[in-house]
């Protein structure tokens, strides 16, 4: 109603909508609480932090950061997942505190000088990535992570970004974890044909998960598909 007040001749619904697409807001719990759920419901970030925003980050600060998480990276791949544009000025000013490489085609690479860049025959242990995870969205270049006929399995034509498994750093399938009661089944559908050596290792970082996420779930399993 104070926003009706605020805004005379809109209704409430559209008054809503105009405060969850331009006021910063927090969606507190019980909602987003793993294994929990509940009523959406909001506030702002200040109340939430008990602070006030500090003021918008510089694009030199946000490339950093990004850099620090998923470097070597190109322009392009800054641009992806930032959304800032017409930042060949900030990385101009970066340069002389960055390290460059070239990829297979050419494209230059940067990222901070201190960074871990493990050898090219480092194994890399299997993952699980959730929902929606950075990793698959912070690249241009996909290839990296994913060939072609893994992408079209995991980006759904609504929108979802379903959740994956990496295999020596590729995807490799995707997965489910089911929770009924007090059993819990973690669904692994890879994508090819995976060696014994390969599911003994999902399987084992399978179990870790499983003990993160269900801690009390008296009995859990996995399944391959």
């Amino acid at each position: 109603m104070r926003l009706c007040e605020h805004w005379s001749g809109l209704d409430l619904e559209a008054a809503a909508g105009v405060v969850r697409n331009r006021v910063p807001l927090v969606q507190i719990p019980p909602r987003g609480i793993w294994g929990e759920s509940g009523q959406a419901v909001h506030t702002s970030v200040e109340a939430w932090l008990g602070q006030p925003l500090s003021s918008p980050p510089e694009p030199e600060w946000l490339i950093w950061s990004y850099l620090a998480a998923f470097g070597p990276a190109t322009v392009k791949d800054i641009q992806i997942w930032s959304g800032l544009t017409r930042i060949l000025e900030d990385i101009r000013s970066l340069r002389p505190h960055l390290v460059t490489f070239r990829n297979e085609r050419g494209e230059e690479l940067f990222d901070l000088p201190d960074a871990p860049r493990p050898d090219a025959d480092t194994p890399s242990a299997p993952r699980f990535l959730g929902e929606f995870d950075n990793m698959l969205l912070s690249y241009a270049d996909r290839s990296r992570i994913m060939d072609e006929t893994c992408r079209k399995r995991v980006f759904t034509a609504n929108g979802i970004i379903r959740a994956t498994i990496l295999i020596d750093g590729f995807v490799a399938g995707t997965w489910k974890l089911m929770s009924r009661r007090d059993r819990a089944v973690l669904h692994i559908e890879p994508f090819r044909v995976l060696s014994k050596q390969e599911l003994d290792a999902l399987s084992e970082e399978g179990a870790r998960m499983l003990h993160f996420a269900v801690s009390n779930a008296a009995t859990s399993e996995i399944i391959f598909h």
